[in-house]
């Protein structure tokens, strides 16, 4: 996609008839360096399919970023061809797992993602739980490399369009999340998550006064031996997939 032109946080909002129809769009963090890589402070280059592994002792930074750009665009192209069928089968078996990983979770606020280009959705589950009392809240990009802020969400609140048409709860006061969902577009056997190279979550986790429970959710054929973890990468309480949860 090519860069867009940013519409600055303090715009007055245009209300959104119908919050449903944001079921295409991405959540801001995830797909904002792609949108506009000056935004986030990355580097342009070339994303070539088929790079190979890679090569050991190759730990410098930009090796490192190069390879994730790759590997990235493999792991989601390879989400994107899930089938219709698989795709309802391993949902459902997410489903259970973050539902059990969640039973705990009544009075406390849930921050989680907006699904995009395959992602798992999460939307049916956690809406149910608010039956028991858990609040949800979703993330809104405020400025350049600066952490989140996360708004109360509820099926009906009024929503708008933010950072490059992407859809936000149109009001509400800045909220500390208890429990992080995070998108995996890769993870590892550690716990460190492969995102969309943004690095919103690890500089949003890392800004926080006191650290939610994070919990990497998405498909098992994610799975990498390693994501070659640097300092900056924040660590994931535990990673939920179709096949297992990972402490």
């Amino acid at each position: 996609m090519g860069t867009q032109t940013r519409k600055p946080e303090n715009e007055p909002h245009q209300p959104v008839e119908d919050p449903a129809a944001f079921g295409t769009y991405s959540s801001p963090p995830c797909f904002m360096h792609e949108l506009d890589p000056s935004f986030v402070g990355l580097d342009g280059g070339s994303e070539r399919i088929g790079d190979p592994p890679l090569p050991a002792g190759s730990l410098d930074w930009p090796a490192i970023r190069q390879w994730r750009k790759a590997t990235r665009t493999q792991l989601i192209e390879r989400r994107l061809q899930i089938g219709s069928a698989e795709r309802a089968d391993w949902s459902g078996r997410i489903d259970k797992a973050l539902a059990e990983a969640l039973s705990s979770a009544s009075g406390k606020l849930v921050g989680f993602y907006w699904p995009f280009r395959g992602e798992y959705d999460a939307r049916t589950l956690l809406t149910g739980l608010r039956t028991r009392g858990v609040r949800l809240a979703l993330p809104v990009v405020v400025a350049k490399a600066q952490p989140l802020q996360f708004r109360e969400w509820w099926p009906g609140v009024a929503m708008s369009r933010g950072v490059w048409n992407i859809p936000i709860p149109a009001e509400g006061e800045p909220l500390l999340p208890d429990i992080l969902l995070a998108p995996l577009v890769g993870f590892d056997v550690s716990g460190f998550r492969l995102g969309y190279g943004g690095g919103f979550y690890d500089r949003t986790i890392a800004a926080m006064p006191s650290k939610p429970q994070t919990i990497g959710v998405g498909f098992e054929l994610s799975r990498l031996d390693t994501i070659h973890p640097q300092p900056h990468d924040m660590r994931m309480d535990l990673i939920i997939t179709e096949r297992a949860s990972t402490p």
